[in-house]
């Protein structure tokens, strides 16, 4: 007996953990919805999502009424060769390394009989809809950070709003919808003294092939950036999907996942064993890396605030050329179980735990909605990138937390005192308790949004059947998928 062959979405990302983790996120919730979905970026960080999945072949998993694939591809670096983390040098070796590999990957489904129906891919890998283009197949983006930030890279690529300059360094920005952002509430890759020219070169590159691109998914929703999505939406079309970590929970095998690290230190039960709202939680993500200064006044801080705290250290890359951070002798021993220091946490776990009462952050936009959504509030420690327009929403806009830093362009120290203070601020008063309501708002919407119905849950349909609309495949040979086991 024949089958229709299924409808097939490839999906291809920066292969580093803060791209990785929302697109297999919406690969398992399009999975949901009966597609299948085959997950790809470069097999140097594939071999660690075998590793947390314990997938030895590439047969697809069963998620929800679909199933979820991993192909990767080679991208010519050997082991961990240093130059991998040289953005400069890596991203046009990843470049052409995917194109050539999506070529053959194209041809190769399509005689397995599962071709491809639609890629997806995220602003840091922009050739891959120029394949898609090229061939005729629909290409759709995912967005990982807000659409606020959208909006100010849309507006600065095509030359609408005027941005700071050369001359005129400190300009500040008004966007459609947006409240007024100072210059270093810009996404700091648009800044003019900014280092990271290949990062706003690549965002550039990205808009401009945004005609070939029929949809953009964003991880956000409806609800926390109406009027700016509203806006936005009249000029491309943008369609919040998120927030995706909060999807899944009832569906099999949903459980996959794009970590690097595969275990968590053990403290769980140490988290358990706290009052509620006690905790101080610290992550700065994997790629922000804070001087041993700021580090020795944050763990000043802490010791005269007498609040606990789970603080993630995670060592730096060794090709980054960053030192180890080191806590002060005795630090530990004086702290005693009143703290925790772990090199990972699976932070969806911990900011979910009731003993959790604060998230100290670097404003990546995973870790604001994974608050957010978490109903935590927070105080914002943002270094460059979105983080610090992020930073600008958490506090003003969505007025969930309190400002520590401005980003390393302010270049300065945060005090240990200032520290103590913005802590004692939100963990405890008139101020604390105001927080805790605004986050418990945001958390009740993103919850309707994702469940049956919501928003979001409404947009990934309306996404889905479009992407069956534009299915051109044709009856293939038998395609009989087994769930791994």
């Amino acid at each position: 007996m024949e089958l229709e062959p299924p409808i097939h979405v490839f999906v291809v990302c920066y292969p580093s953990q803060g791209n990785v983790n929302p697109m297999l996120r919406l690969a398992k919730r399009l999975a949901e919805k009966g597609l299948l979905v085959t997950v790809s970026t470069s097999e140097h960080f594939g071999k660690h999502m075998r590793q947390a999945n314990n997938l030895t072949n590439d047969q697809p998993t069963l998620v929800g009424k679909g199933f979820v694939r991993f192909e990767f591809f080679e991208d010519g670096i050997i082991g961990d060769d240093p130059k991998c983390r040289n953005f400069k040098f890596y991203v046009p070796r990843l470049e052409h390394a995917g194109k050539e590999f999506l070529h053959k990957v194209i041809e190769k489904h399509k005689n397995e009989g599962r071709p491809i129906s639609c890629f997806v891919d995220n602003p840091f890998v922009p050739w891959v809809c120029d394949v898609a283009d090229e061939l005729g197949i629909p290409c759709a983006t995912l967005w990982i950070q807000s659409c606020a930030v959208f909006t100010a890279y849309y507006h600065y690529c095509n030359g609408s709003v005027p941005f700071p300059s050369e001359t005129e360094p400190t300009m500040d920005v008004q966007l459609p919808s947006l409240p007024l952002l100072k210059s270093d509430e810009i996404p700091s890759y648009l800044h003019p003294s900014s280092p990271h020219e290949v990062a706003r070169t690549t965002i550039i590159n990205y808009f401009k092939n945004l005609s070939k691109t029929f949809w953009v998914l964003a991880d956000t929703y409806q609800e926390l950036e109406h009027d700016i999505i509203e806006e936005i939406s009249k000029l491309c079309k943008v369609m919040p999907v998120g927030p995706l970590f909060k999807c899944m929970k009832a569906a099999p095998n949903s459980s996959l996942r794009g970590d690097m690290m595969v275990a968590a230190d053990d403290f769980i039960d140490w988290l358990d064993s706290k009052p509620p709202a006690s905790v101080l939680y610290i992550s700065f993500g994997t790629i922000a890396y804070l001087m041993q200064e700021q580090v020795d006044e944050i763990a000043h801080g802490l010791l005269s605030s007498g609040v606990s705290f789970l603080w993630v250290m995670k060592p730096p890359d060794v090709a980054s050329g960053h030192n180890v951070h080191v806590l002060a002798d005795g630090f530990l021993e004086t702290v005693g179980d009143r703290g925790k220091v772990v090199q990972w946490s699976p932070q969806e776990q911990v900011l979910a735990h009731p003993s959790v009462g604060c998230f100290l952050t670097h404003c990546g936009w995973n870790s604001s909605v994974e608050a957010l959504t978490s109903g935590v509030p927070v105080m914002t420690f943002p270094q460059f990138g979105d983080q610090v327009t992020n930073a600008k929403f958490l506090v003003d806009v969505f007025r969930v937390g309190v400002r520590l830093s401005r980003g390393i362009a302010e270049n300065k120290v945060i005090d240990a005192n200032v520290i103590k203070k913005s802590l004692m601020e939100v963990m405890k008063g008139k101020k604390a308790a105001e927080l805790k309501q605004n986050a418990l708002k945001w958390k009740k919407a993103a919850e309707a949004a994702v469940s049956e119905g919501g928003s979001s849950d409404r947009n990934i349909l309306e996404f889905v059947e479009e992407i069956r609309k534009r299915s051109t495949s044709t009856n293939a040979q038998d395609w009989k998928p087994q769930p791994a086991t």
